[in-house]
């Protein structure tokens, strides 16, 4: 039973994501000159190319590209995505990137669009009080017991 309850949490969180993601290329269409979706079907594409581009490709291309990462103070990362959302514009028909420039401002969005509304799903989730570390039993070595250590 615990299995299922788990499967659905990460599937209804996949799904979430999923959302997030199409929000962020959405504004992105709407506020990027050069980056149009052409109807809700090409959007529901872009979004799942996009998210198996940055489960498979994204990692390797960082590891690649780790010392321009550095060198750049982390915009490397940037440039990145700029490359996989033309990219997805190249491959998907109805959805258009007419340069890099737009698919850097269209990256920007979507990577600002999903740091603030994950951020907000993530923090609005039930909290429990916190525990304290359990006591170590009686006649433990560490703390609460009776070696000190130097």
């Amino acid at each position: 039973m615990k299995f299922s309850l788990q499967r659905k949490t990460s599937l209804a969180g996949l799904l979430m994501r999923w959302a997030v993601l199409a929000l962020g290329v959405t504004l992105a269409t709407k506020l990027v000159d050069g980056i149009r979706c052409d109807d809700a079907a090409t959007l529901v594409t872009v979004v799942l190319l996009l998210s198996l581009f940055n489960a498979v490709l994204r990692p390797l291309l960082l590891l690649f590209t780790l010392p321009f990462i550095l060198l750049t103070m982390g915009l490397g990362v940037l440039v990145i995505n700029a490359w996989l959302f033309l990219w997805v514009g190249k491959l998907v028909n109805g959805f258009h990137v007419d340069g890099f420039w737009p698919a850097l401002w269209g990256a920007l969005i979507v990577s600002i669009t999903n740091l603030v509304l994950s951020g907000l799903l993530r923090g609005s989730g039930p909290r429990g009080p916190r525990r304290p570390p359990p006591a170590p039993p009686p006649g433990a070595r560490g703390p609460g017991g009776d070696v000190i250590d130097i």
